[in-house]
């Protein structure tokens, strides 16, 4: 099953006016609680005289996913359950979402809320920018350091990638080189590093390294 869920790096927002009330959303990519309070902080900092700032979250965690939900002030249910409910539909994984609410002077009881809370979450996580998770097998590789820049070219040339390499890693070698390569399919991969290196490349499997697909 795939993963998805906020490029790095990234905040979506989305902006809405509902009878004269501003609904501000913010959405981000998180991998703990920790850094969803934390986002949370950061946006209540930002808006410090706003009335409401609602928050939801999802983060990994074992089987079962961690949610959590807020309603900061809001009528019990009308704001933060609306919002993960946006979020588990929306299928992402480790993100973290707030609206903020400045309040216009006219009440929009509980139904409307939900339906407020439910258009401003939703609004912002079309905005988002979202990859696929995708875990892509993963070597290391040691060559004399010598070697290194050639190779290093010929890698990224027949679309082996190169998430690292460290120069003098080994005390007792320091004139090596460790490569850290990356490739789809590992038989490929294993005829192109053979080409590469003459045959003489000895890489070792390593866990796979998560990378993110744009969608």
């Amino acid at each position: 099953m795939a993963d998805f869920t906020l490029a790095r790096g990234t905040t979506a927002h989305a902006e809405l006016e509902i009878s004269r009330s501003r609904f501000l959303g913010y959405a981000r990519r998180i991998d703990s609680e920790a850094a969803a309070r934390a986002f949370f902080s950061e946006i209540r900092g930002e808006f410090p005289d706003a009335r409401h700032h609602c928050t939801a979250l999802t983060v990994r965690a074992g089987v079962n996913p961690i949610e959590r939900s807020s309603d900061d002030g809001e009528p019990s249910g009308t704001a933060g359950m609306p919002m993960l409910a946006a979020l588990r539909g929306s299928g992402l994984i480790d993100t973290a979402l707030v609206v903020v609410r400045y309040f216009g002077g006219i009440k929009l009881g509980t139904g409307g809320l939900v339906r407020a809370y439910t258009d401003a979450a939703l609004a912002t996580l079309q905005a988002a920018r979202v990859v696929e998770l995708k875990a892509i097998p993963a070597w290391e590789l040691t060559v004399d350091a010598a070697d290194a820049g050639r190779l290093h070219a010929g890698f990224e040339g027949h679309g082996i990638t190169v998430a690292d390499v460290v120069y003098g890693s080994d005390p007792q070698r320091p004139a090596e080189a460790l490569f850290t390569l990356t490739h789809p399919d590992e038989d490929a991969f294993a005829a192109q590093l053979a080409a590469l290196t003459l045959g003489e490349g000895k890489p070792r499997r390593i866990s796979d390294r998560i990378v993110e697909v744009a969608q």
